[in-house]
C-alpha cells in the first residue's frame, strides 16, 4: 500500500447524519424564533462548526446566542445521532480493506468525539480505528491542522505516507496545512471544481471508487 495511514472527515465522507443534523437545526431555530431553514440549506453548512453554521444562516454573531444554539442543538439530538446516522455506501468495505492491509485508520472531524465513537460503535466499525478526534478536543478547528497533526503523531507514521480524505474545501485546506496528501470525496455538497484551488492526489465520486483507486 502507498499509504501507512488514512484519516477521514466523518460527515458526508464516511457517514450521513442529515436526519439528526437537520432536526437539531429545526429545533434550535424554532426555539430561538428564527425561520426554519430548508434541508438543503442545512446540508450546505455541514463540516463547519455548529456555531459558525448558525451565524452563516442567521447573520447573528452574538456569542451568547451562538452558544445557546449549540446547547439547544446538542441537547435535542445527542441521544439520536448514533441511531439515525448511516454509513455511506462502500464505507465499511473501504475501512475493512484498509485495516486488513495494515493501514492505520483515523477520524478528524468537527463533530463531538463522544458522538463519533458512539456512531462508529453502533455501525460495528469502531474497532477498526486507531485514532478518533472530535472538534471539542482541539483548540483550533479545521482547516487548522492541529487535529490531523496530532493524529499523525499518535499513529507514528511519516507524513509522506498519510492520506486525508474529506468532502469539503475545509478538509482540503486542513490537509494542505498539515502537508499531507488529500483525496476529495464527492459525497457531500461540494462540487469537484471547488477542489481545484487546493493540492489533491485524487477526487473520488464515491467510496467504492476510492477503494478501487487505492487498490490500483
Amino acid at each position: 500500500m502507498r499509504y501507512q495511514a488514512a484519516l477521514f472527515d466523518f460527515d458526508y465522507t464516511l457517514g450521513d447524519a442529515t436526519a439528526s443534523i437537520y432536526e437539531g437545526f429545526r429545533y434550535g431555530f424554532e426555539q430561538m424564533g428564527y425561520p426554519i431553514p430548508a434541508v438543503e440549506t442545512v446540508r450546505g453548512t455541514v463540516g463547519r462548526l455548529l456555531e459558525d453554521a448558525f451565524t452563516d444562516l442567521t447573520g447573528e454573531t452574538d456569542p451568547v446566542k451562538r452558544a445557546e444554539f449549540y446547547r439547544l442543538f446538542v441537547s435535542h439530538v445527542e441521544h439520536i445521532q448514533a441511531e439515525t446516522t448511516v454509513l455511506l455506501p462502500g464505507a465499511e468495505d473501504l475501512l475493512r480493506f484498509l485495516h486488513e492491509n495494515g493501514v492505520k485508520l483515523g477520524v478528524v472531524s468537527s463533530k463531538r468525539s463522544a458522538i463519533l465513537k458512539e456512531t462508529l460503535r453502533a455501525k460495528g466499525v469502531l474497532e477498526l480505528f486507531d485514532y478518533v478526534v472530535g472538534g471539542e478536543q482541539v483548540k483550533e478547528p479545521k482547516p487548522h491542522p492541529q487535529g490531523l497533526n496530532e493524529g499523525i503523531a499518535a499513529l507514528g507514521v511519516d507524513k509522506s505516507r498519510v492520506l486525508y480524505c474529506g468532502d469539503t474545501t475545509i478538509d482540503a485546506g486542513t490537509a494542505q496545512n498539515a502537508g499531507v496528501d488529500f483525496c476529495a470525496v464527492l459525497c457531500g455538497t461540494t462540487p469537484a471544481p471547488a477542489f481545484e484551488a487546493f493540492p489533491y492526489v485524487h477526487i473520488a465520486p464515491d467510496l467504492m471508487e476510492l477503494k478501487n483507486w487505492l487498490e490500483g
